[in-house]
């Protein structure tokens, strides 16, 4: 009977290894392997492979043994605006990308024509999604693709500009789609419909939702509260909570954020629910116990990305732990606040910068047991605890070189993937699988 039961849980235990969309399998930023090191060895960690690749900044996705990513190939003798704000016609491809997990080896790529009308154009921004035997995955020009996990055949598409009269953000599309159940929820943008979902499997609209100046940026999040699904849908002019199974609204806040900057995934813990915006600070609400409803428990006052208060993220997702949130501010200010006020508890530099406050200044911040795993800008893997008490540094090894300069200055922006006790880290030039067990 013990071994029935050990081979029943089996298929669990190897799942959760997996890595197979935006934040991990539970989309919430935890890596859950164990057999994990403390402190990288003298040298770094062991690098298991690296394999050249384009420029994009996709998040890989780990899944069944293959990594998934997209790349952006420009057209030979096409220009790209010398400034990265600058929105120009620029021809090339992009691609979809299978690895195995174990060597690099290409086993598939999926190549489709592609002009980029947007700004900060070196590639693709989301994270593939796997499940089932197949992969689902959003350009940066709003082709969205469902294709074979095993052979990269496309089994259905649709051109969110093309289909549904949306118009490309200022940074692209960017918003990573989500499962669930028969249900794939994509951020849109077009007249009626910033919120669609379509059938995973034949790609049928299912329903519409929202009308909005401009999709934003964040990603559509489900969330639980009242014994009630809600799907969370955060556009530059309201914080939106609705039926996932329909796409009828339960509640909407209104709130106009400037430069359409809803990035930032939003955080549950308990009955409180954070958003971070770049300039205009966070909010928390609180959602009802008894119905689909919340009202606002507390929010910043700054409209200032540098005279800030609370927290002003971007690119990095907060993380909620013990009543304090952990995030990265405007210029890189790694913050501790309480959860129940937004009040500062402290803040470091060491984690982003490691000196002078800079503009945009980014820290992806994933969570393993007793500590973090921090993955900055400058290609540094970094090992920590947060607590109230302050920031402790545990290890640090530079695991990739910067290549985007879209910011005026060399970053690696692509959210890492840990699974099968490594990590899966990118820039534009490569990806890399470096060995984290202990």
């Amino acid at each position: 009977m013990r071994a029935l039961f050990l081979l029943l849980l089996l298929p669990c235990t190897l799942l959760a290894e997996d890595w197979p969309q935006w934040l991990g399998p539970n989309r919430d930023s935890v890596w859950r392997e164990q057999g994990i090191v403390e402190m990288f060895p003298e040298g770094g960690p062991r690098v298991l492979w690296r394999v050249k690749i384009g420029g994009g900044y996709t998040g890989p996705a780990v899944a069944n043994g293959k990594v998934y990513l997209m790349d952006r190939q420009v057209a030979v003798n096409s220009s790209v605006p010398g400034n990265a704000f600058a929105r120009g016609i620029i021809p090339g491809s992009e691609r979809v990308l299978c690895l195995d997990a174990k060597t690099g080896a290409p086993l598939w790529e999926h190549r489709h024509d592609c002009t980029y009308t947007m700004s900060y154009s070196t590639g693709p921004r989301c994270t593939p999604l796997v499940s089932a035997g197949k992969v689902w995955t959003v350009g940066a020009e709003g082709n969205l693709l469902c294709l074979d996990a095993e052979n990269g055949k496309v089994l259905w598409s649709h051109d969110f500009k093309a289909d549904f009269g949306a118009k490309t953000p200022q940074w692209g599309f960017a918003g990573h789609p989500l499962l669930d159940g028969n249900r794939l929820v994509c951020l849109v943008g077009g007249p009626g419909c910033v919120a669609m979902a379509f059938d995973k499997d034949s790609g049928k609209e299912l329903w519409r939702a929202l009308d909005a100046r401009e999709p934003g940026y964040g990603p559509p999040t489900m969330i639980e509260a009242s014994g009630t699904k809600q799907l969370i849908l955060w556009h530059p002019q309201a914080v939106n909570s609705l039926d996932p199974a329909t796409g009828r609204v339960f509640w909407s806040y209104p709130w106009e954020v400037r430069f359409g900057l809803t990035v930032a995934t939003p955080r549950l813990a308990g009955d409180l629910l954070l958003f971070s915006s770049f300039y205009s600070s966070s909010k928390c609400f609180k959602l009802d116990a008894t119905k689909p409803a919340a009202t606002l428990e507390w929010e910043g006052k700054s409209f200032s990305e540098k005279k800030t208060d609370t927290l002003h993220s971007l690119m990095s997702t907060p993380f909620i732990e013990n009543g304090h949130i952990y995030g990265v501010c405007s210029y890189g200010q790694l913050r501790c606040l309480k959860l129940a006020t937004g009040e500062r508890v402290w803040e470091t530099m060491a984690a982003t910068t490691g000196g002078p406050e800079v503009r945009w200044a980014n820290a992806f911040i994933v969570k393993h047991e007793d500590r973090f795993f921090l993955a900055n800008e400058q290609g540094d893997l970094i090992i920590a605890k947060l607590t109230p008490k302050g920031y402790e540094e545990l290890s640090r090894a530079k695991i990739l070189k910067p290549t985007t300069t879209d910011p005026r200055r060399a970053v690696v922006w692509s959210h890492p993937a840990f699974a099968n006790q490594c990590v899966f880290m990118r820039n534009d030039e490569e990806i890399v699988c470096v060995s984290l067990a202990e």
